[in-house]
């Protein structure tokens, strides 16, 4: 008989196409600024924002860039995936330091293909085909935080 992990509960519901979207976005970020994932993230149906820690703001051309290269690796039609790893394990995988002190020995891994993977508890399409378009709607710098606002259009 499989047994089923003890996670730490989830605080929110998210819609899986922008949770997903994050996660591409996220990857995104940190592959072409060198920066970390997201500082701060609210992620909502209708429209969301993430903030990044950067040098500088990004120009309009590496903006678009950034868009482009979201909608290609949704188009990729890439699926997601799920592990249940140890602590130690997920350590040797991803970024472990905005995990709250409490967390579950047993980590959920989530992977957008082999684009991204990172520990998460929230809610996923199976695919990135369920996605919709990206689109920034609207960003702003200040202080060495960029912030961007983003929504997904459903196809």
């Amino acid at each position: 008989m499989e047994t089923v992990p003890q996670l730490n509960d989830h605080n929110k519901q998210e819609y899986p196409p922008m949770h997903t979207a994050e996660h591409i976005l996220n990857a995104t970020m940190v592959k072409m600024f060198g920066c970390p994932r997201s500082k701060n993230a609210h992620i909502e149906r209708k429209k969301s924002k993430c903030d990044y820690i950067l040098e500088s703001e990004p120009t309009e051309t590496q903006i678009v860039e950034l868009e482009a290269k979201v909608n290609e690796v949704i188009a990729s039609n890439l699926d997601v995936t799920i592990d249940f790893v140890t602590h130690q394990e997920a350590a040797s995988i991803v970024d472990l330091s905005k995990l709250p002190d409490d967390v579950s020995e047993t980590l959920r891994i989530v992977r957008v293909g082999d684009y991204d993977a990172c520990a998460c508890i929230g809610a996923h399409v199976l695919n990135t085909s369920e996605i919709g378009q990206f689109k920034i709607l609207s960003h702003s710098f200040n202080d060495g935080i960029w912030r961007v606002r983003w929504k997904v259009i459903e196809r």
